[in-house]
């Protein structure tokens, strides 16, 4: 059995606005094991992305306890948090967020420059990752000199320059065609199949069905937490129970 990766235990997120308190996650327990691929899903408002940003060290729960690798991470300073989402989680999201006026490989880079890493170590990483994701012709190119596929593959490489033990990635397709999306959607299950765990945070029931388990959220709570069987994955016809 896996190793529990991420352990939630009764975790709360309130935001308040004006004289009212929206309860954007309501005690909130769920753990992930290591190299796990699973996605979140529900509708808008069910508290998917402030789960995303509570998981990848963006935002601070207000109540309850968030362990990484056995480490309870909402008691470290912005700095210490900072570390651990260097090191140790990557993200793609929707919108690309590359920097625009670097290349490509300047953008693969950044997480490498702002960790410290010397500069011939980065120079090898970075053109493993071009070769890797078939942008050995795009290194030098800007993100508006490329399409949307190669935009989201240099920000899937990125995300994994660093080595994370866990890549969080919200509506990775949403921008893209649907040719373009599975390309998308082939290579973070690639990494997945290398043992990086997997989170996918989507409204599109096809591609939350890929995951082999699927949290589905609801005015901030977990209502259903669904692993597929293996025999099932492999039977098209299989229906959920």
């Amino acid at each position: 059995m896996n190793s529990e990766l991420i352990e939630l235990a009764g975790i709360e997120r309130v935001f308040r606005l004006g004289d009212s308190e929206v309860h954007a996650l309501r005690r909130l327990d769920v753990s992930i094991g290591a190299g796990e691929y699973v996605a979140v899903m529900g509708p808008s408002g069910s508290g998917k992305s402030t789960l995303l940003n509570l998981l990848g060290l963006l935002d601070r729960p207000d109540g309850g306890v968030y362990r990484l690798a056995g480490r309870d991470v909402t008691t470290l300073s912005a700095e210490e948090q900072a570390r651990v989402r260097s090191e140790q989680i990557g993200f793609v999201f929707q919108s690309f967020h590359l920097v625009p006026r670097l290349s490509a490989a300047e953008n693969i880079a950044l997480p490498m420059i702002l960790a410290g890493i010397a500069p011939a170590q980065r120079a090898e990483r970075v053109a493993r990752a071009l070769c890797d994701y078939g942008l050995e012709n795009r290194a030098d190119h800007r993100p508006d000199q490329l399409s949307g596929g190669q935009r989201q593959r240099v920000a899937i490489a990125r995300a994994t320059i660093m080595r994370p033990a866990v890549i969080l990635a919200d509506e990775p397709t949403g921008n893209l065609d649907r040719a373009t999306g599975e390309e998308v959607m082939r290579l973070l299950e690639e990494l997945n199949g290398r043992g990086v765990t997997l989170i996918v945070v989507t409204h599109d029931g096809g591609l939350g069905a890929r995951a082999p388990r699927q949290l589905l959220m609801e005015d901030g709570t977990l209502r259903h937490d669904r692993r597929r069987l293996a025999e099932e994955a492999a039977d098209p016809c299989a229906r959920p129970t």
